[in-house]
């Protein structure tokens, strides 16, 4: 495995300087800093962030790296995640990714501060994904595919659970049905899409860009995409919101136009948060396994730590739980 000498030596400067250039310190020029760069890539150098306080390389710790410590959907996940680590004497990391790059995830991974990470957050680029990844550091990740031995991949079956959102409106009679994305760069909302688009097509259903509107996966990017929905003053029968929090932000900017659901517009959302329940009206949803997603990321990654071998994708169910925010066909 290459040292901070072989880095400085390939860089030709000394080895304070290779140290100051991975560390990011100004005391160096940005040439300087470039050269070191390229020769620690060229002899996959990987600097442990514990090594010098620690002396020992095993952690006992995962790390789970989020887009977002707040939203609820998350909620389930680190619960399953959490339990899993613990029952097995591991210790957990949550963290949020704000930041990308320079975030306190990336030096996680790139300076192996843990035995092993989760990551489910869009703006950890794959470049760095892949470069993290190495013997003996596995990593799970839960939203995209990368081609590399020690990365694992958990999905919920998305494709599918957005074509059963959308086939139970048609089911009920609804003919023109919009859909509220999340960020452009979510697989996970590129699949519920592409399971949107496949029950219109196998329903013989036309796809209307108008009824496309962009969201982010929050309440608040639900109620703007649903605002804008109504200012087109050309509603469709029913809404399928690529997730719950878009939803609620949706039945809100509803009621303030004085329009119910389900009698004036249906609505369906997706992950079964558990506020979906209790909100007016009930919240017609897809339900994804958030803990069991949780909980089987932490155990690949103890399989691998512990030389097992382990499939490289795996592939969980959604289901489709029915309450109250979907009009039934001739109602």
């Amino acid at each position: 495995m290459a040292t901070i000498k072989d880095v400085a030596k390939l860089a030709g400067v000394a080895v304070s300087t290779a140290s100051y250039a991975l560390n990011n310190s100004t005391k160096i020029s940005m040439e300087t800093k470039l050269r070191v760069e390229k020769a620690a890539r060229e002899l996959n150098y990987q600097k442990n962030g514990l090594a010098s306080d620690l002396k020992k390389d095993k952690t006992n710790t995962i790390a789970l790296i989020l887009s977002d410590l707040s939203g609820p959907y998350y909620s389930e996940l680190i619960k399953g995640v959490q339990d899993f680590a613990t029952s097995n004497g591991y210790d957990l990391i949550a963290c949020s990714s704000i930041g990308g790059a320079n975030s306190t995830a990336v030096k996680f991974l790139k300076e192996k501060r843990v035995d092993g990470a989760i990551i489910l957050a869009h703006n950890i680029s794959d470049q760095i994904a892949l470069e993290s990844a190495r013997d003996c550091f596995p990593l799970v990740v839960l939203d995209r595919k990368l081609p590399n031995d020690n990365i694992f991949h958990v999905e919920v079956d998305n494709e599918q659970g957005g074509f059963m959102a959308t086939k139970h409106l048609i089911d009920r009679g609804h003919k023109t049905i919009a859909y509220v994305s999340g960020p452009s760069n979510s697989l996970d909302n590129n699949k519920r899409f592409a399971g949107y688009m496949r029950a219109l097509k196998e329903n013989g259903i036309g796809f209307q860009s108008k009824w496309k509107i962009p969201g982010d996966f929050t309440r608040e990017g639900g109620y703007r995409a649903t605002k804008l929905l109504i200012a087109q003053q050309d509603l469709p029968q029913g809404i399928f919101y690529a997730n719950d929090e878009m939803a609620i932000g949706g039945l809100q900017a509803l009621q303030e136009n004085q329009l119910q659901v389900p009698d004036d517009i249906s609505v369906i959302g997706f992950d079964d948060i558990q506020i979906s329940e209790y909100v007016s009206p009930p919240l017609t949803t897809i339900a994804q396994p958030k803990y069991e997603a949780g909980a089987l990321a932490v155990q690949l990654i103890l399989q691998v730590l512990e030389g097992g071998k382990v499939s490289p994708s795996f592939s969980l169910p959604t289901k489709l739980v029915e309450r109250q925010s979907v009009k039934h066909a001739g109602v």
